[in-house]
């Protein structure tokens, strides 16, 4: 492939580089040693999350600089920058988990700014934890340049008394430790080894979940979500995305060409049949966000009652992302979802090929017991399931992976933040039957959305979570177990049901039947209503102020602008 390939006419990055009223802008390609011929080139953004803030970032750089041989090789000229992250794993269980979502938003409008202002071509991105991969894609589909993702990688497990261990089992073991069953020493050695190597959390946690999407929706290539952080071929994979990206933008393929109301429905089927995380029904409506395609909490629901439950995964399985990589990998879940016709087979994906093209190949591997056929599921129905009912008439989500118990009615304990909630966990200050509100958690009333990893794994580490429940406007980890159901809305900032509950009032969970409902008549909530007074939360400036300004609905991904349907111009077409 040579230069004379790309016709720069209609590339952004003739903005800068071609004619001469663009030499003071060349003159900085010369400073950084660029040469004629590849100042001339497509101008390739090859973005990463790299940072020190947690093992889930610090492979990115490496495999960024396979990104970039494969786009020198391909003539084009890289360009690398790199955004920020927020961990969800160090921000979990304080007030660093408010910036959280909002991160997310930080990460495409960074990418957003940064691939306009210098006018790529291009762009490819590497992401490791949890919202920084729907806001690099956000940011893709939004440009609509030609892109490719690539995920960094799951860690590799930790070991301990012979047993995997993810972080999960850490926040857990906070909760046996305050439960008294389990020694202080037995916690701090198992701090030590539960996170031996850079990567993502390593169960069917929110990165791994959205991993899985980046390969269903088409965005990345076949395989490359799958070996942990640490191996070598990763290396691989991201040299041939750097190859890719060119390749798509020889033949055009752009990623609203490929992020179709069909790809997005993939999307969730697979997170359905994973067990995959509950945040991805905050994050596939964002990404149709992004395309201009209305794409709901409702409607990923309805495909998550549709798709069975196929991969006994943690947190509520046996087996973390190494497993699922070394027994086949997304794309044997991928062909035997698309034998059961579970999925659209003729999405076009950044390979130029289809979606069913790519795995044609793939012969289910019968020696390993991670993964069903679609013919022998765990569970006919999702690991993932919606719920509605007068506690949340626009919808809440709730992750049955591994659970027994699906259905709950008790009296309800009211908290109005979750550390509150943490408190009387920690404290043991509750009954069986009990079903814990948080509220005030929400997009706008946190604001930002937080996480509850802290409480649930207390609850499971108290040997407690099978017999109480958790309701709340705000999230859960995609390491949470146990009936807890999330992204409740309206949230209770805004008037929601939820901010009209009382100690005691008796709430009836039922995810078999996909329903979240009070025992109370419409006369009484309406009543409650008018008593009701909005709440000021603590950020009143800055970041999450703006953030609480802005934010729309959990059920429509809790974005932050008008979206494609109100565009005027597409970066790409500048």
């Amino acid at each position: 492939m040579d230069a004379h390939r790309f016709d720069k006419a209609n590339l952004p990055s003739r903005h800068v580089t071609e004619g001469p009223a663009k030499a003071p802008h060349r003159s900085y390609y010369h400073a950084m040693g660029l040469t004629e011929e590849q100042i001339h080139q497509p101008l390739v953004g090859v973005v990463t999350t790299w940072n020190e803030s947690a093992p889930c970032n610090i492979a990115l750089m490496r495999q960024a600089q396979a990104a970039k041989k494969g786009v020198w090789d391909h003539a084009g000229t890289p360009r690398e920058f790199t955004t920020i992250t927020v961990t969800d794993g160090l921000a979990m269980g304080h007030a660093g988990m408010y910036s959280s979502l909002p991160s997310r938003e930080a990460i495409a409008d960074s990418t957003e700014l940064s691939v306009r202002g210098h006018c790529y071509d291009a762009l490819v991105g590497f992401a490791g934890c949890d919202k920084s991969l729907p806001g690099l894609m956000m940011a893709m589909i939004r440009l609509n340049v030609p892109s490719v993702f690539m995920y960094g990688g799951s860690i590799l497990p930790g070991k301990f008394e012979g047993q995997d261990v993810t972080v999960v089992d850490v926040f857990e073991a906070v909760g046996q430790n305050s439960a008294g069953n389990m020694p202080i020493e037995d916690l701090l050695k198992l701090e030590c080894v539960a996170c031996p190597s850079a990567g993502s959390c390593g169960g069917q946690f929110t990165a791994n979940t959205m991993a899985c999407v980046s390969e269903a929706i088409g965005l990345a290539l076949p395989g490359s979500a799958g070996a942990p952080a640490p191996y070598e071929s990763r290396d691989g994979y991201a040299y041939q995305s750097g190859a890719a990206v060119m390749d798509c933008l020889a033949r055009g393929i752009r990623p609203r060409d490929i992020v179709t109301r069909e790809s997005l429905e993939n999307a969730a089927v697979v997170v359905a049949a994973t067990g995959g995380s509950t945040n991805a029904g905050l994050h596939l409506p964002a990404m149709a966000h992004e395309a201009g395609i209305e794409f709901t909490l409702q409607d990923v629901a309805e495909i998550f009652r549709r798709t069975p439950y196929l991969a006994d995964m943690k947190p509520g399985g046996q087996y973390v992302a190494k497993d699922m990589f070394e027994a086949g990998g997304i794309q044997m879940m991928i062909k035997t979802l698309l034998d059961g016709g579970y999925m659209h087979g003729d999405c076009i994906t950044v390979t130029g090929k289809t979606l069913a093209e790519n795995v044609a190949d793939i012969v289910w591997n019968d020696d390993q017991d991670v993964m069903r056929p679609y013919t022998n599921p765990i569970r006919p129905t999702g690991g993932v399931v919606g719920l509605e009912g007068n506690l949340a008439p626009e919808g809440a989500i709730v992750k049955v992976a591994g659970l027994e118990h699906v259905k709950h009615r008790g009296p309800a304990r009211c908290f109005d933040c979750e550390e509150d909630c943490f408190a009387a966990v920690e404290k043991g200050a509750y009954e069986d039957g009990d079903v814990f509100v948080i509220r005030y958690e929400g997009p706008k009333g946190g604001p930002g959305m937080r996480e509850m990893l802290s409480t649930t794994a207390a609850l499971v580490g108290q040997g407690r979570s099978e017999h109480v429940a958790l309701i709340t406007d705000g999230r859960f980890s995609g390491g949470t177990r146990g009936l807890c159901v999330g992204h409740i809305g309206p949230e209770a900032a805004v008037g929601g049901p939820i901010g009209l509950l009382k100690d005691g009032d008796i709430i009836v969970i039922d995810a078999d039947a996909g329903t979240l409902s009070v025992e109370l008549s419409d006369e009484e909530l309406a009543e409650r209503r008018k008593a009701w007074q909005p709440r000021e939360n603590n950020y009143q400036s800055g970041a999450l102020w703006k953030f609480a300004q802005q934010v729309g609905p959990a059920y429509k991904g809790a974005v932050t602008h008008p979206g494609a349907s109100k565009e005027t111009h597409v970066y790409a077409d500048i």
